[in-house]
């Protein structure tokens, strides 16, 4: 079975946010390490070269693939953030927090101003409370 390619780095979070280039999306990526870290109570740890995660768990498919990941993170794509970890779990959450598109699994942000951060918070518990499908 092949292996994962996304595991958790010792690649310093804070190297990685300073590098965005736009000083806008480089602030929206702190304030959303900030949130993130403050509801897991986890520090914001890189997963592969482009995902901040916090905390871990242990997956296993009927495939008998099984793994790591991040319990939440995010990811700062070009054109919007990604977010990983369940927030597509709450219906309710979602019809209240704003400008977003949702895919598979992820939830697509392009700037925090676009959304209510307490509504985005409160969906990162939600994640947080489940655990991961």
């Amino acid at each position: 079975m092949a292996e994962n390619k996304t595991k958790a780095t010792s690649a310093s979070v804070d190297d990685f946010l300073n590098a965005i280039p736009d000083p806008q999306r480089r602030a929206d990526a702190r304030s959303l390490r900030a949130l993130m870290e403050r509801v897991s109570g986890e520090p914001g740890a890189m997963w592969g070269p482009s995902i901040v995660g916090f905390g871990s768990y242990h997956y296993k498919y009927e495939s008998g693939r099984e793994g790591d990941f991040c319990r939440i993170g995010f990811a700062p794509r070009t054109g919007e953030f990604a977010l990983y970890g369940g927030f597509l779990r709450s219906p309710e959450l979602l019809a209240r927090l704003g400008k977003h598109k949702t895919g598979k699994g992820c939830l697509y942000v392009k700037r925090l101003a676009d959304v209510d951060k307490a509504v985005l918070e409160e969906m990162a518990k939600a994640a947080l409370d489940k655990p991961p499908a």
